[in-house]
C-alpha cells in the first residue's frame, strides 16, 4: 500500500470508528478485523484467481481445499458433500456445536459464472479495488465470513457458539433437481434459528440496504398445437386458428391481465412453424414452416418471479386458466419446472435486520434499510427461509458482477466484516 492509498485508508477508518458504548470485547473484535485486512485481501486474490466457474467442479473444489484448513484452524468440523448425482462439484460445510445463544448459520457459494474459457480469470488490484472473476459474486463475501470469524476467535468469542458454515458449489446453475442440489442445505436450515447470506451488498443514491425479502424464480414452458392444412383455410370451421395464433393469445392474455405488485413473467423464447424443436438444458431451439402453410405446433418459454408462496400459487392458476380458453381448432398446455422458492418478509426478519442496525448505530455506521425485492434475484437463503430468520446482501460491494470487469471495492470489506462480526456474536451470546 502506497502512501497516498494509506492516507485514503486511514481515514475511511476513522470516519467509521466504532460507538463508545461497545463492550470491550465487541472493540477487541473490531481492531482485530482491521488486523486482518492484509490477509483477508491476500486470501480473496488467492481465491480469485482459481477458475471456480459452477461446471469446472475441479476449480470449485480446488477453493474448497483452500477454505478447509481455515476453518478448521478456527475449530470447526468440515466435510464435504458430493454432488455427482446433480452432474455438480459439491458444497463445503464447517460446523461449530455450543449451547450458547442462537444457532447461526451463514450461507454463501464457491462458484462464479466465469468458465475456464472466459477471457477474464485474474485477480488485478487498482489502488481501493479490483476486478477479477468472482470478486464481488462472492469470493469478497468467503472473505468476509472468514475475517470475521477470525476476530471473534481472536478473543475466544466462538468457543460454546454453535455456528455452521454452508457453501454451495452450484449457486449460479444449480443442479438437477433442486430437491438433490438442496436437500442437506434445507436440512441445515431446519437446526437453525438465523441465517445470514452473504450474497453481494447493496447501496444505491447514498443509501445502504440489507435483503429480508427475496423473489421466487422458476420457469415455464408453454406447447400449443393446431390444425394444419393450406393457409387459405385458416380460420374456417374444422381447421380452426393454428398454432402460432394460440401461443400468441396466451401470451398477450399473461400480459394483459396477470400484472400485479412483485410479479414478473417473463416470456424469453418463441417458436411455431410445422416443425419445432427446443432444448431447454442448452437454451437452444429451431422452427420451419412455410407461408402458405398452417402450422401446427408453437412453443414459449419464460420465467416467473413471486413474493411468495400464495403468490406463486394464485399466478399458476391463473396462467393455466388463461391457456385453457382454446382458439378454435387449437389446444395448449403448460407445465412449471421446480425454482427458487421466495423468501418471503417476516417479521422475524424484520427483527434481525433490526439487531443489525443495532450493531450499525453502535458501529456508527449508516442505518441499513430493506431493499426492494425486484431489485435482487433469487438465492440460496431462500431454501431456508421458511424455518428461521434469514437476512441476505452482507458481502462484498462492488459492480458489475457476472461480466467481465467485475469489481469490488476493498474499502468496503472491513466495515462488512465488523458488522458480520458483531451481528454474530451478538446472536450467539
Amino acid at each position: 500500500m502506497n502512501y497516498l492509498h494509506a492516507m485514503v485508508f486511514s481515514l475511511c477508518v476513522a470516519a467509521v470508528s466504532p460507538a463508545a458504548d461497545l463492550s470491550p470485547t465487541e472493540l477487541k473484535i473490531v481492531q482485530a478485523v482491521d488486523a486482518n485486512v492484509p490477509e483477508s485481501n491476500a486470501l480473496l486474490e488467492r481465491l480469485v484467481n482459481i477458475n471456480s466457474g459452477t461446471l469446472n467442479p475441479a476449480g470449485v473444489r480446488q477453493v474448497a481445499n483452500i477454505l478447509r484448513p481455515e476453518f478448521e484452524t478456527l475449530g470447526f468440523q468440515v466435510r464435504w458433500i458430493p454432488m455427482e448425482e446433480v452432474h455438480r462439484a459439491g458444497h463445503l460445510v464447517a460446523e461449530r456445536k455450543g449451547v450458547r445463544g442462537k444457532r447461526v448459520l451463514l450461507i454463501g457459494h464457491m462458484d462464479t459464472v466465469f468458465e475456464p474459457d472466459s477471457p477474464f480469470q485474474k485477480f488485478e488490484r487498482h489502488g481501493d479495488s479490483a476486478t477479477g472473476p468472482g470478486s464481488n459474486d462472492m469470493k469478497g463475501g468467503l472473505t468476509i465470513i472468514l475475517s470475521a470469524l477470525k476476530a471473534l476467535n481472536t478473543h475466544s468469542a466462538l468457543d460454546g457458539s454453535s455456528i455452521t458454515v454452508f457453501l454451495t458449489g452450484d449457486e449460479e446453475k444449480p443442479g438437477e433437481p433442486l430437491t438433490i442440489a438442496r436437500r442437506d442445505l434445507v436440512e441445515a436450515g431446519k437446526h437453525h434459528d438465523a441465517a445470514l447470506e452473504f450474497e453481494g451488498g447493496s447501496r444505491s443514491g447514498g443509501r445502504e440496504f440489507a435483503t429480508i425479502a427475496r423473489r421466487s424464480a422458476s420457469s415455464w414452458h408453454l406447447h400449443a398445437t393446431g390444425n394444419t392444412g393450406h393457409s387459405a383455410g385458416v380460420f374456417n370451421n374444422g381447421v380452426g386458428s393454428g398454432a402460432i395464433y394460440e401461443i400468441a393469445r396466451i401470451l398477450a392474455a399473461f400480459h394483459d391481465q396477470l400484472k400485479e405488485p412483485d410479479l414478473t413473467f417473463n416470456a424469453s423464447v418463441i417458436l411455431g412453424g410445422s416443425t419445432v424443436a427446443y432444448d431447454p438444458k442448452e437454451n437452444i431451439g429451431s422452427a420451419s414452416g412455410k407461408t402458405n402453410i398452417i402450422p401446427d405446433k408453437a412453443f414459449a418459454s419464460g420465467d416467473i418471479r413471486t413474493i411468495s408462496a400464495e403468490q406463486f400459487e394464485r399466478v399458476r392458476e391463473n396462467m393455466r386458466k388463461i391457456v385453457g380458453a382454446h382458439l378454435p381448432g387449437t389446444s395448449a398446455e403448460i407445465t412449471f419446472q421446480e425454482g427458487y422458492p421466495a423468501m418471503e418478509a417476516t417479521e422475524g426478519n424484520q427483527r434481525l435486520l433490526a439487531l443489525l442496525n443495532a450493531v450499525n448505530r453502535d458501529l456508527n455506521f449508516e442505518n441499513m434499510e430493506p431493499l426492494p425485492p425486484a431489485r435482487r434475484g433469487a438465492g440460496d437463503v431462500s431454501f431456508v427461509a421458511p424455518y428461521l430468520d434469514s437476512i441476505s446482501g452482507l458481502g462484498a460491494l462492488g459492480r458489475n458482477a457476472h461480466v467481465p470487469g467485475e469489481t469490488i471495492d476493498l474499502t468496503r470489506q472491513p466495515i462488512q466484516t465488523k458488522r458480520t462480526a458483531l451481528l454474530i456474536f451478538r446472536l450467539t451470546h
